[in-house]
């Protein structure tokens, strides 16, 4: 493992141990030539998973990136981050097991609206705002009613 401080490649292990959902190994380390400590997580990764963009672009799968986008999402709410890592861990072993190693990017985006939904309501809203590309006000008050049953019609 390469120093991120400065790039040298041989780190040490200082302490191993399990997170507290048993998803993932994390590890500290050290570095033998600046001396540097940080911590690095190791997961099971069944398969290598590919994105299929709405313009046929395709990219690797970025758990990171699907997590900052549910953590902008929730941004300023009472919701703590091993939540959102659980919810992620969730989504990556159902698309894992799929079968599938291309995934389409709205599969993901549904599977992201689905949790967030479950997780907290403005979360969910916000998330949706961006992913459905909400352009004003009143796209917002449709979709609220529409998806959510939130609203009571006049």
């Amino acid at each position: 493992m390469k120093c991120p401080f400065c790039n040298h490649d041989d780190t040490q292990v200082k302490d191993s141990r399990p997170t507290e959902d048993n998803s993932a190994i994390r590890r500290r380390r050290l570095c033998l030539n600046c001396g540097a400590r940080f911590t690095t997580f190791e997961r099971v990764q069944l398969r290598e998973l590919t994105v299929v963009k709405g313009s046929g672009v395709r990219e690797p799968f970025d758990r990171d990136k699907m997590i900052r986008s549910m953590q902008i999402a929730t941004r300023k709410r009472n919701i703590e981050q091993d939540r959102i890592e659980r919810v992620a861990n969730s989504i990556v072993r159902r698309l894992e097991s799929s079968g599938e190693s291309e995934v389409p990017a709205q599969t993901v985006g549904e599977m992201v609206m689905e949790a967030l939904h479950q997780l907290d309501q403005v979360a969910y809203v916000r998330f949706a705002s961006v992913y459905r590309n909400f352009r004003e006000a009143k796209d917002f008050a449709k979709f609220i009613d529409r998806d959510t049953g939130l609203l009571e019609d006049d």
